[in-house]
């Protein structure tokens, strides 16, 4: 009897996930049925719930694992670089690069996500802290190289920093991606945002 690859199981969790990107992007949370995604990642309909409870748990893992990779790819990114605004300059530009490079899985993400009332409602989104702290550690060092006001509150800056990038994504992704072009955008958000976070007399970074 052949053995099965030790990736096997992985490899079909995996592919459900991926059709779950799919799926869900296209035809939306509610709109999309377990059967669909089954079908798409090349499963029997009761396959996906040896793997997941439910459409939602579904949804969430989907959110944890790919968080976990964009974390993990942001730091990385974000720590090839010493000065503070060279930092926030990364992580803009890096995130709104995922709107070219991963669009169905911000769709996902950015929209999709919000119709879950679990993830809503009782799930507690460790990754995306994880996400924020990032931006909040940039600002920390900022303030401490004496490159950003020293008055700021650094969780309100870190939303506001967010929310920003958070808000432009969704209308993106909303006006199917005919609005502006992200990476160009990413230049506009850093210098309006590095202007108010940038202490009086600061110097100019960011290589602009």
């Amino acid at each position: 009897m052949p053995k099965k690859d030790p990736d096997y199981a992985g490899n079909k969790r995996n592919r459900i996930l991926q059709a779950a990107i799919e799926v869900f992007s296209q035809k939306g949370f509610f709109g999309s049925k377990v059967s669909e995604i089954a079908r798409a990642s090349g499963v029997a309909d009761g396959t996906i719930y040896i793997y997941f409870k439910s459409k939602d748990d579904l949804l969430i893992a989907l959110f944890e694992e790919k968080m976990d990779e964009i974390v993990v790819e942001m730091r990385r990114k974000v720590n090839e670089y010493t000065n503070p605004l060279d930092k926030l300059k990364a992580y803009i530009e890096n995130h709104m690069k995922l709107l070219e490079g991963e669009a169905g899985l911000i769709e996902v993400l950015q929209v999709e996500l919000r119709q879950s009332s679990k993830f809503m409602k009782d799930y507690t989104p460790v990754k995306f802290f994880e996400y924020l702290d990032i931006l909040s550690g940039i600002i920390e060092e900022g303030k401490e190289a004496g490159l950003f006001r020293l008055d700021m509150n650094v969780r309100v800056a870190r939303r506001i920093v967010f929310g920003a990038m958070d808000e432009l994504s969704r209308t993106y992704i909303l006006s199917k991606r005919k609005n502006y072009h992200p990476s160009v955008t990413a230049s506009e958000v850093f210098n309006l945002l590095a202007d108010g976070l940038r202490a009086p007399g600061a110097e100019n970074s960011g290589h602009v």
